[in-house]
């Protein structure tokens, strides 16, 4: 991936005078990764016009070195004052830094140690923009960790049964989510059963399964440095009518959003194709949230799949396409997949089944 990432670096650089800076200073763990290949937990990295730094600390002098392919240079103490002298040394007029990421006190930091020739310039979405569309290696690396995804939920659907507690099911699909390869779950894995369903972002607690309830299973992971994403229902025993009918209504405006999904599309419209087939079972008001959203180096990536997102998909895009319903007392239902935007239409990454799953 090292070309890759230099050529990264490269469009940034490419893009400082457009944006009228000399330098960016990117500060984001995810954009320090996409610009470095720098994968610990504290570094900044310095784009210029010819060449870019990552700044770090003595314990990655080691990982630093194995993995970054321009300079590197370990502080010895904090960093950003080592940064704000070396953007002094260089003779940086106008420096733009990412206000999504930079905390107030280190914009102080270096406000204080920077020469007063040289402008703080707020930059949002550059690079995030640009991570929107993926590379094939990038694509292929989203593709591994779906795949160990499904087979981690595969084999930890087997152990649910009635009886079980929500937090015993989450510790058996992360258990097997690193067993497969995985680095870490993308996010906290929800198991929710029940009523409790009906909450979209549930934490898995000590309720127990009950025969005839429903589990909401929603998990991914972290695999080479690239997420996944995946939502499917089990039903203990059978479901009643109003659940089945619920079910369809949400698998109906899942395949109905993917369907879609191509070159060209606004997100909006395929949040809308969703939201259409719902209204027609009169449960659009139960669909609180968006359809999807990006995801790559993070679990939530631009672009947003919502009613005002007017982002218009590009092949090398990869999103969820996740609608849902929630019925306070009854439960939830949702379906997720991982989709990549393909040149012509798009491809579902997520090979695992939709069909009505009991256990």
């Amino acid at each position: 991936m090292n070309s890759e990432i230099a050529q990264r670096r490269s469009r940034v650089a490419a893009g400082l005078p457009e944006h009228q800076l000399d330098a960016l200073l990117v500060s984001s763990p995810a954009n320090v990764r996409y610009v470095t290949g720098f994968t610990g937990s504290s570094g900044v990295a310095l784009v210029l016009g010819d060449h870019a730094i990552l700044f770090t600390d003595p314990r990655y002098t080691i990982q630093a070195a194995q993995e970054v392919s321009c300079r590197v240079a370990i502080c010895k103490g904090p960093i950003l004052p080592t940064v704000a002298a070396e953007v002094a040394r260089l003779g940086i007029r106008r420096l733009g830094f990412e206000r999504a990421s930079i905390s107030y006190d280190g914009y102080l930091t270096l406000r204080e140690k920077l020469p007063g020739r040289t402008a703080l310039e707020p930059v949002a979405r550059w690079l995030e923009e640009q991570r929107m569309v993926k590379s094939p290696a990038e694509i292929e690396l989203i593709r591994r960790s779906v795949a160990t995804n499904s087979r981690a939920f595969e084999q930890a659907a087997r152990h649910a049964r009635a009886g079980m507690r929500e937090r015993d099911l989450a510790a058996e699909i992360d258990h097997q989510m690193r067993r497969m390869g995985a680095e870490q779950p993308s996010f906290e894995t929800i198991v929710a059963a029940g009523e409790r369903s009906a909450l979209p972002h549930a934490h898995p607690t000590g309720a127990v399964f009950r025969p005839r309830e429903v589990v909401l299973v929603d998990m991914g992971t972290f695999q080479d440095g690239y997420a996944s994403d995946m939502t499917r229902m089990l039903f203990l025993g059978t479901p009643d009518a109003r659940l089945k009918r619920m079910y369809r209504a949400v698998l109906e405006a899942q395949l109905a959003a993917i369907d879609a999904v191509r070159p060209g599309v606004t997100t909006a419209h395929v949040d809308r194709r969703a939201r259409m087939v719902l209204k027609g079972y009169g449960l659009d008001r139960a669909f609180v949230h968006s359809t999807g959203h990006g995801l790559g180096l993070e679990i939530h990536e631009l672009p947003r799949i919502g009613k005002k997102d007017k982002t218009r998909l590009a092949a090398g895009m990869t999103i969820t396409i996740e609608p849902g319903v929630y019925l306070e007392g009854t439960g939830g239902i949702r379906i997720e997949d991982t989709v990549a935007v393909t040149d012509r239409g798009c491809e579902v990454l997520t090979p695992t089944s939709k069909e009505l799953r009991t256990v």
